[in-house]
């Protein structure tokens, strides 16, 4: 097996609070084979075309994020998905940040006009995709309507597909896996501030997890994970699987050396720490929360804050710290100290991650099967696929 490195599988989430490295900052990482790192945006067209259902599932799933590749990294460093699925399912998020003008218009209009939920976007087998819910999506995503509904439109793919074999995901299922992903950020906080950052909430967690779990199942057939492979993975990979010593912090961020200072002198004075990042910060993954950035390791923070986080006892307050992003004031509440791995506690998140690593691999070609075999109807578009004989024919 391909040894990884190291430093690539305890990256944070991108966008997990401003006190983090920025993207100039990480390492190059190397990612699993997908079917496309980052969509690109398309705007739905009017004009007729003809194509067969294998090259539009093709179109679809080169534009589409992936369905659950947010959870295909799922634990702590060791975890060998962990920084490509990440990455791919909240970049998408995050570069797509303008709406597509024309087909906002086509469907705001209807729905601003009274429009209810027997408007229908798409149909998959039968089973509608409403204009409501896709508008839904598209004000929680800001992304673009066309990608959002064909990540629709897969996700329904799959959910036809897992219930067609008896594939179910229970409770315990998902809790593992959102449990992955709290022991990847420190705490349950953190990974709750990576997730506002990226647009997404517990639900959207819950949705993604459960995709992924789906699908994983649904190739299970196809995806070996030898006792062997996770054993030779830990060893050769042993030093990234160790967690790293963990800092509870908060932080006040603000846009100058002179609110930094006056801000600094009030909190030398008694003021509350809390209240005052509240009223004052700008670092709005972290302020509603009285400046709560949760557990950090030290690799996540800028190198001018892991400078002075180094020299803080619990209860310090920092000096100013200028940062590229801002001012700020870190306070330090508590400390983890460095865990060593082990095998027995590291090897189903490993077993997980290479089974992970395996369904990105396999999952473009399966969802072109599954687009084959079934009936698509995308009003957006204005196509409809029907089966691998047939070609795209207008609404």
């Amino acid at each position: 097996m391909e040894d990884k490195d190291p430093k690539n599988l305890n990256e944070p989430l991108e966008g997990h609070s401003d006190l983090h490295k920025n993207e100039n900052e990480t390492e190059h990482i190397s990612e699993p084979v997908t079917p496309s790192e980052v969509p690109v945006a398309t705007e739905a067209t009017t004009v007729h075309e003809k194509a067969t259902s294998s090259e539009e599932a093709a179109a679809r799933n080169a534009s589409a994020p992936e369905p659950g590749s947010y959870l295909t990294e799922q634990a702590a460093g060791g975890n060998p998905a962990v920084t490509a699925a990440k990455r791919q399912s909240l970049i998408w998020m995050a570069v797509s940040l303008v709406l597509a003008v024309v087909l906002v218009v086509m469907l705001v209009k209807p729905l601003a006009g009274g429009g209810t939920s027997k408007n229908v976007a798409a149909t998959v087998n039968g089973e509608k995709i409403t204009e409501n819910q896709l508008y839904k999506e598209i004000l929680k995503k800001d992304a673009n309507s066309s990608q959002i509904l064909d990540s629709m439109i897969n996700d329904e793919l799959v959910r036809q597909a897992a219930d067609k074999a008896k594939v179910t995901v229970s409770d315990a299922e998902i809790n593992k896996e959102v449990g992955y992903l709290e022991d990847q950020y420190g705490s349950k906080e953190s990974l709750d501030a990576a997730l506002t950052q990226s647009s997404l909430t517990r639900d959207d967690l819950k949705g993604l997890v459960i995709n992924q779990l789906r699908l994983r199942k649904l190739l299970s057939n196809k995806i070996t994970v030898t006792d062997a492979q996770v054993k030779e993975y830990f060893d050769q990979n042993k030093a990234s699987l160790d967690t790293p010593e963990k800092f509870k912090l908060s932080g006040i961020t603000v846009a100058t050396q002179a609110e930094a200072d006056a801000v600094l002198k009030q909190l030398k004075g008694g003021a509350d720490f809390a209240k005052l990042a509240k009223e004052k910060s700008v670092d709005t993954a972290s302020k509603d929360k009285g400046g709560d950035l949760g557990f950090v390791a030290k690799a996540q923070l800028e190198a001018t804050i892991q400078t002075e986080v180094a020299k803080l006892k619990k209860g310090d307050l920092s000096p100013v710290i200028k940062t590229e992003t801002g001012f700020k004031i870190v306070k330090l509440i508590d400390t983890k100290a460095a865990v060593p791995a082990t095998y027995e506690a590291r090897k189903d998140q490993i077993k997980d991650g290479l089974a992970s690593q395996q369904v990105s691999q396999l999952q473009a070609a399966y969802m072109e099967e599954l687009t084959k075999n079934a009936k698509i109807v995308n009003n957006v578009s204005k196509k409809t696929t029907t089966d691998a004989a047939a070609t795209t024919t207008n609404q």
